[in-house]
């Protein structure tokens, strides 16, 4: 039995990547494997972003997420740097910077750099996505 973390670089609507890495997650979970967690980095941070509207006639990734990480207790841990470059904010983000919106809420976390190496430290493999 391994653990498993993933490394999400892919934006959600860029390529086929983003739909692939919950695919993987989801199979990790319904394998004997442990899922560790999911770190979303670069672009990948935006498939983080609550405020994506998809259309009804789509596949919801966003949902897919959420869904995963609530019923199988999979963190999704959300660069902080590249999150708010990007206009991905949590409160707690929009607070320091004296903004009233935010994009980002619970299950995605905010975190540092330093999550993901806490990441790749206990798991048996990272893949990247």
């Amino acid at each position: 039995m391994a653990t498993i973390s993933l490394l999400i670089t892919s934006a959600p609507l860029m390529s086929q990547s983003a739909h692939s890495a919950l695919r993987f997650a989801q199979t990790v979970v319904q394998s004997e494997h442990t899922l560790q967690g999911v770190f979303f980095y670069s672009e990948g941070v935006h498939n983080a972003n609550g405020l994506q509207l998809t259309p009804s006639d789509e596949y919801r990734l966003y949902a897919a997420w959420c869904e995963l990480a609530l019923q199988h207790g999979c963190p999704l841990l959300v660069c902080v740097t590249a999150a708010t470059k990007r206009g991905i904010l949590s409160i707690k983000d929009a607070k320091e910077n004296d903004l009233n919106h935010t994009t980002l809420e619970a299950p995605f976390q905010s975190v540092g750099l330093g999550e993901l190496s806490e990441l790749i430290h206990s798991s048996d493999r990272l893949i990247q996505f």
